[in-house]
């Protein structure tokens, strides 16, 4: 298989499974025009945030690292009128075109952007009380990954999932004696859901249009 295979057949089942539409075709063009990584996730991995998030029934979710706010888009469709989603993001530049994308997609009333480093919000949140997130989507820099897992389990409740994205890394997670803090991150969130006694988790390899990689996805436990 070739990465225009992979493009190939993610072309078909996006256009046939996940059609874009106006809202989403407009929040990557507004990122692009602002200068934002081209990294938001593919449509279709986009739908399968939104179908879990429904398939748990979720009221509350937290992603962390918004980006333009594709994702997010994705993710607040699934929720219900009296939903709230909570997303942090580092760049107050990325948070402005995020803003903008949800206020298009009507989303606005439903969404709330925080600005700053995603650890501090995270903390802010803990000691405001939160109410429990029923999903968490991670999807920020790589190296604090553990990080935002322990900080997600403490802002989740049983039951809930948490999802972290990008986890394979082109097949470098494999390799013990890496010095990427990506992969070593990433690693450390791995075997943090392996050995946590309130998690229950596995993780897969992808390939599309964003290449080789996968995601990880955990269930709290009581």
């Amino acid at each position: 298989m070739t990465q225009q295979q992979w493009t190939a057949v993610d072309t078909y089942l996006t256009e046939l499974l996940a059609p874009a539409d106006e809202v989403l075709t407009a929040a990557l063009r507004d990122s692009d025009a602002a200068g934002l990584p081209q990294i938001s996730v593919a449509p279709n991995q986009g739908k399968l945030l939104q179908l879990l998030a429904q398939v748990q029934g979720a009221h509350r979710i937290l992603e962390i690292g918004t980006l333009g706010g594709y994702s997010t888009i994705w993710l607040a469709r699934a929720l219900p009128a009296d939903g709230h989603l909570v997303t942090l993001e580092y760049s107050p530049v990325h948070a402005d075109v995020a803003r903008g994308n949800l206020a298009r997609a009507g989303l606005d009333k439903l969404t709330e952007v925080r600005v700053g480093p995603a650890l501090d919000s995270l903390a802010e949140l803990v000691d405001e009380g939160a109410a429990p997130f029923d999903l968490v989507f991670i999807d920020a820099d790589k190296a604090n990954n553990p990080h935002y897992v322990e900080w997600s389990i403490k802002l989740t409740r049983p039951g809930s999932l948490i999802i972290v994205d990008n986890v394979v890394r082109s097949g470098r997670v494999a390799d013990a004696a890496t010095t990427d803090a990506a992969v070593q991150g990433t690693r450390a969130a791995l075997e943090l859901i392996a050995r946590h006694p309130k998690l229950a988790g596995t993780a897969l390899q992808t390939v599309g249009t964003k290449g080789y990689d996968g995601f990880a996805l955990a269930r709290v436990l009581d």
